[in-house]
This record gives structure tokens, C-alpha cells and sequence, in this order.
């Protein structure tokens, strides 16, 4: 894109977001939405949040975030200093700053669905003005920003640079992860050109403690994709150790425990289930489809990405040998699974390979039922649906089942209670690391 001169604009907008005047507009206020809203509010920047649910909307109006993970009293306090949300999109131009926060899942071909971004674009296109940065924040392949959010901002002949500032800056957000927040977690931003990354720095500086400015939207996307590769990748590796570990009963567990005492050239990732929430099963995919545009295969990440796949299935193996060793079906069967999110001490069932792992079950004819101390209720789901409540753990309700595989390692649950009962485990968490008769590794 051609530079543009520092104008009026840009000045004033500058001036608002250092001086902590300037109005942010969150769109989506889901898991990315809601802790950056009210970090800003913290700051003393009035949010207005902008969703598509209305149930969503009056839940975070009446003071509940629905996440359990971010407390209601932080909502209250935010709504208490000027926090709105609303489904309104006419109110798009009482925002200085619109960030966007939506999902990017994959279709059923495991190809990107823009349909959220560009949906939520083409919905605040006809009430932008002058003199708003627009941050895209969902995890994209490289180029969205310039070839979907860009040419639709500037259709009406706002001039990017000058009128309007697009910038990307993926989120990084880790539900649940205590030792980083919205504020200590560094915030890549780039932008279309060089007076958009100055707002987006500006934007972001006053709320993260350091912001990594680079040189185009397309290396802040991918960056995001890489962070996320990375670790598809080493868990698509350790994800295949522990099936030949397995064969060769070692344990897998084990094994990265002694190699994770190497000071350096080694970083512990551990197996489980297959991969789940809403980046490490998905994002890969963004590049790999993007790379067929330029004539490349990605190998290595498709490659990562069928063994983290395969991971529910083989688990599934893995409790179909013990019943059978045991002289019974999985047609029949009362098999609770043990813990549903997509990983520990969170409510976030995003991607859950538990949830996949229950839909395979119920196909094969089994009674499945589930515990959950943090997902009291299966919730509604885009491509699931069960009629469930969590099972109250108690000797009697484990050993009533034929089986508990467990695949949410909650720090909540009374693990020693549950093996002492349970006619058998199937551990796709490594919790178990002494034998037992009951206990299947998977």
C-alpha cells in the first residue's frame, strides 16, 4: 500500500487513544472479547461491546460473563464504569477503535470459513467514519486483512491511512492459564501501512505491557499460524512416540518426564486424546490451504495434522480391547467419559476431542454419560448435541459404569476414588503412571 502522510485524522485519533478518551468497540464478546474489554475498562477507556447474541448480551448487561473462568464481579465492575454491550450495530460510529474478535472455524472440508469475519465486516461497513482504527483479531491465513477486511472498509471512499486504519494483531489469549493476562502477554501488531501501525501501537500500547510492531498485516498473521503450527506439530510428534511407546509398553509419560531434565534442546509436550480449542486444531489448516495458491504442499503440517486426528479413534481402539478382554461389547455399554472441555480446569469446549470421542461412541450403539465439574450442562453446540447433565462422582456412580475414559484431566476430580472403584480406565491424560488391572493407557 502507498505510505500516507500524517493528516488530521490520524492525529486526532492518536491523541484519544494515548489520552484514554477514545471509546473501544469489542466486536464479539466471547473468550477473546471479554478480557480485552475489560482490561480497557480497567484503563478507564469507555467499552461498548458489540455481539450478534442477544442471550450473550443481557447476560454481560446484567452483570455475568457466562465464562467461568472470568468472574462476574470483574463484569460488574466494568459495566459500573461504562461498559455497555449491545447487538446495535448503528452504534458502530460512537467507536474510536473496532476490534474484531470472531471465530474462524474450517468448513467440513477443512477449508477456512471467513463467513464470521466477513459477515461481521460487511455489518459495520456502512456505519464507519472517519477517523476509527479497525484491528482484526482472529486467527487468519496471511493476506485476509488486505484482500477481505480492506478493499470492504474502503468501498465508500474512506482512504486507508488517512480516514480509516486497519491493522491485525492476533490474539493470544489461553483461557484458564493463570501465569499470563490480557496485560503481560506481548501483542504482535501489523498494518496496512505505516500510519496504521502507528494507531494500532497506540491502540494496543496503553493496554499490554509490550507490543511487537512488524512490518506488514501478513507477517502478524503469520506469525499467529507459525505459534500454532509449532505446537500441532511437536504434539502431532509426541502424539505418534506414544502409539510406538505404547507397542513397545514404555511409557510415554515417563519418557518425556527424564527427557524434560535436559537443561536445553528439548521442550516437554505430552500426548493425549487429540487436539482441542479453538487454535491448534484449526489454525494450521488456514496456511495449509492458503500454500495451495502458491503451488506448495505442506507435508509436514498435514502430516501432524492426520496423526492428531487419528488420536480419538485410537483411544476409542483402546477401550474396545479392554472390553472385549473383559468378554463385553461397546454395543451397550455405559461408558462415562471423564471430564469433556478441551483441557484442564476450563469450561471451553471448543474443538473437544472428548466430544468427538462421545459422538463416535453413541454411533457404535454405547450408553455414554459424562462428569465435568466445570460443564455442568452439554452445552449447545454448532455440530454436536446431547442431552446430558454431568454425572455426580461417587463410588457408586463410577463402578455403575463399564468403563471410564478419561480425557480432561480437571485437578478437580478424586482421581484415587475413581480408580479404586471403576471396573476400568481408559487414560488418554497419563494420570495413572503406576499399573493397576483397571488401568488402560491410551
Amino acid at each position: 500500500m502507498s505510505e500516507q502522510a500524517p493528516a488530521q485524522q490520524s492525529l486526532e485519533l492518536l491523541d484519544k487513544l494515548q489520552s484514554r478518551s477514545a471509546v473501544i468497540g469489542i466486536v464479539g464478546m466471547g473468550y477473546v472479547g471479554q478480557p480485552l474489554a475489560l482490561r480497557y475498562s480497567q484503563l478507564g477507556y469507555r467499552v461498548l461491546g458489540f455481539d450478534i447474541d442477544q442471550e450473550k448480551v443481557d447476560l454481560l448487561n446484567g452483570g455475568h460473563s457466562g465464562i467461568e473462568h472470568i468472574a462476574n464481579e470483574n463484569i460488574v465492575v466494568a459495566n459500573e464504569a461504562g461498559m455497555e454491550c449491545t447487538c446495535d450495530f448503528t452504534r458502530v460510529p460512537e467507536a474510536d477503535a473496532l476490534v474484531l474478535c470472531v471465530p474462524t472455524p474450517l468448513n467440513k472440508f477443512r477449508e477456512p470459513d471467513l463467513s464470521f469475519v466477513i459477515g461481521t465486516t460487511e455489518t459495520i461497513v456502512p456505519h464507519l467514519r472517519a477517523g476509527q482504527v479497525i484491528s482484526l483479531e482472529s486467527t487468519t491465513y496471511p493476506g485476509t486483512t488486505e484482500e477481505e477486511i480492506l478493499p470492504r472498509v474502503t468501498a465508500d471512499g474512506l482512504v486507508v491511512g488517512r480516514d480509516i486504519f486497519v491493522v491485525y494483531s492476533p490474539e493470544r489469549e489461553d483461557p484458564g492459564n493463570m501465569d499470563f493476562s490480557t496485560s503481560t502477554i506481548p501483542k504482535v501488531v501489523g498494518g496496512v501501512t505505516s500510519a496504521c501501525r502507528e494507531v494500532g501501537i497506540a491502540l494496543y500500547a496503553q493496554a499490554v505491557d509490550k507490543v511487537v510492531p512488524v512490518s506488514s498485516t501478513k507477517v502478524a498473521e503469520m506469525t499467529k499460524l507459525l505459534e500454532n503450527i509449532h505446537r500441532a506439530v511437536n504434539i502431532g510428534l509426541v502424539n505418534e512416540m506414544k502409539v510406538v511407546a505404547d507397542r513397545m509398553d514404555v511409557d510415554i509419560f515417563e519418557v518425556i518426564d527424564a527427557a524434560a531434565t535436559k537443561p536445553f534442546g528439548f521442550t516437554p509436550y505430552y500426548p493425549g486424546p487429540g487436539l482441542g480449542g479453538h487454535c491448534i486444531p484449526i489454525d494450521p489448516f488456514y496456511l495449509t490451504w492458503k500454500a495451495r495458491e502458491y503451488g506448495l504442499h505442506t507435508r509436514f503440517i498435514e502430516l501432524s495434522g492426520e496423526i492428531n486426528r487419528a488420536m480419538p479413534d485410537y483411544v476409542i481402539s483402546k477401550l474396545v480391547a479392554a472390553l472385549n478382554e473383559r468378554k463385553k461389547s461397546l454395543k451397550g455399554s455405559r461408558i462415562m467419559m471423564l471430564g469433556i472441555a478441551y483441557k484442564k480446569n476450563v469450561d471451553d469446549m471448543r474443538e473437544s476431542p472428548a466430544v468427538e470421542i462421545m459422538e463416535n461412541l453413541r454411533k457404535s450403539g454405547a450408553e455414554v454419560v459424562y462428569s465435568d465439574p466445570h460443564v455442568l450442562k452439554f452445552p449447545k453446540m454448532r455440530e454436536h448435541n446431547f442431552d446430558l447433565v454431568s454425572t455426580t462422582l461417587t463410588p457408586e456412580s463410577v463402578a455403575a459404569c463399564d468403563a471410564i475414559v478419561l480425557t480432561t484431566d480437571h485437578a478437580k476430580f478424586d482421581y484415587d476414588m475413581i480408580r479404586n472403584h471403576a471396573q476400568f480406565i481408559v487414560d488418554s491424560r497419563g494420570i495413572y503412571r503406576e499399573p493397576a488391572s483397571n488401568i488402560v493407557k491410551a
